[in-house]
């Protein structure tokens, strides 16, 4: 059986030789069809380890029916994709928000309290979208500073030179030119404009995202109580009991199954190769910034072709999972998995990125608030392209040894 990973459940039967490729696919549909069942009941005690569940399972069912669909009534199984992608994509919405959230307070402490920065080397990148605790708060720390941000921020606070002029009028003595600084104090901070406008972006973003969080539990809810969502558990049992496969899946498993994941790798390999490769494997290259300075939605459109890849090559790895080994030129199911969580960043980076582009297009803020959004922005496109660089070096590793004849 191929090697599975750690968001996948261990296989209950491995495939024989002389199994026939419909005995192997109802197996592989049958066992996560009985986890999404569970994932049912498991939700009523612990409703994110129960929404994680159901997203596994259903990510992996239609995987498989995308993969293998001339082996499967293609009307029913073209069906049954497209709700569980809507039911994927409902549960996904309300765990999105509240990654970004907690990413954007990470980095937006970490840049206004002038924290060393992560090196971009390919490795873990600050804050990759895992959901656990709140992270700090924006303002931690800041004591005093804030005051003084804040004074900043409304251009109320005294210039350079004005507090030997107040003293003057209150009867104190000037200082003398030789005791006086020439320059003005140096904000402790290190960052002026972003650690004043700190405080303020990150609470515009806690209250933006709180909200869109909140409507995605309410809509999530409704799904869970709506006949939409009952026919596919509904349809999903029936998967688990007697999966439709068509007469064609009596031909061997090795015969069939092992060309139609072929042909899935060659569409990943298809998709990867359209990808800026060349670009991205130069570090700091700034492409995934440089286009977002010039039109305000070029961060999303250029990040289209990754997300394709990104599902590509999941629906790839999961069509590999049944195999008891992969077909000959089509990389371990394990080094794919190195490579999607890679993408799993850039996918985690650039919706961060949009979340802070969003609350700085919010009307009536103040300069400094938008000084922090923009620098916060810039800084989630920056692991944008660290995450583009990562994938294109471990890429590089896969593919020349990978290509499988046409």
């Amino acid at each position: 059986m191929a090697q599975r990973h750690p968001d996948s459940a261990p296989a209950l039967v491995a495939p024989a030789a002389d199994r026939t490729a419909g005995e192997v696919l109802a197996g592989y549909l049958g066992e996560h069809a009985a986890e999404f069942l569970r994932a049912l009941r498991l939700r009523t005690e612990d409703e994110a380890a129960g929404a994680r569940s159901l997203r596994r399972a259903s990510r992996r069912i239609s995987a498989v029916l995308l993969t293998y669909e001339p082996l499967v009534d293609p009307v029913w199984a073209e069906s049954l994709r497209t709700e569980l992608r809507w039911l994927c994509a409902t549960l996904a919405r309300e765990q999105r928000y509240g990654a970004d959230l907690t990413r954007l307070r990470t980095a937006l402490h970490r840049l206004a309290s002038g924290a060393a920065v992560s090196d971009h080397d390919g490795g873990t990148l600050p804050g990759d979208g895992a959901v656990g605790g709140e992270g700090e708060p924006v303002a931690a720390g800041d004591g005093p500073r804030r005051r003084g941000g804040a004074a900043a921020d409304h251009g109320e606070g005294p210039g350079p030179h004005a507090s030997g002029r107040v003293g003057a009028r209150r009867g104190r003595v000037l200082p003398s030119p030789a005791t006086s600084s020439p320059e003005p104090a140096a904000d402790p901070s290190g960052r002026g404009p972003l650690a004043a406008g700190a405080a303020r972006a990150g609470a515009l973003l806690e209250r933006q995202l709180t909200l869109a969080r909140t409507r995605a539990h309410s809509a999530t809810l409704q799904a869970f109580g709506s006949a939409r969502f009952h026919a596919v558990a509904d349809a999903v049992a029936l998967l688990a009991s007697d999966p439709p496969l068509t007469g064609a899946a009596a031909a061997p498993a090795g015969q069939l199954l092992l060309p139609l994941a072929e042909h899935a790798y060659r569409r990943l390999a298809d998709a990867v190769d359209a990808l800026p490769l060349a670009l991205a494997g130069y570090p700091y290259n700034a492409h995934a910034l440089r286009a977002t300075l010039a039109d305000a939605p070029a961060d999303e459109l250029q990040d289209v072709p990754w997300h394709q890849v990104r599902g590509l090559l999941r629906v790839c790895r999961y069509a590999l999972e049944p195999l008891a080994e992969p077909p000959a030129g089509v990389p371990d199911p394990a080094r794919l998995y190195g490579a999607g969580r890679t993408l799993d960043r850039h996918r985690d980076a650039a919706d961060a990125a949009a979340a802070a582009a969003s609350a700085a297009r919010t009307p009536r803020i103040t300069p400094a608030t938008g000084y922090a959004l923009g620098v916060l922005h810039a800084d989630q496109r920056a692991e944008v392209e660290a995450a583009r660089y990562a994938f294109s070096r471990i890429w590089l590793g896969i593919a020349p040894a990978t290509a499988p004849a046409s």
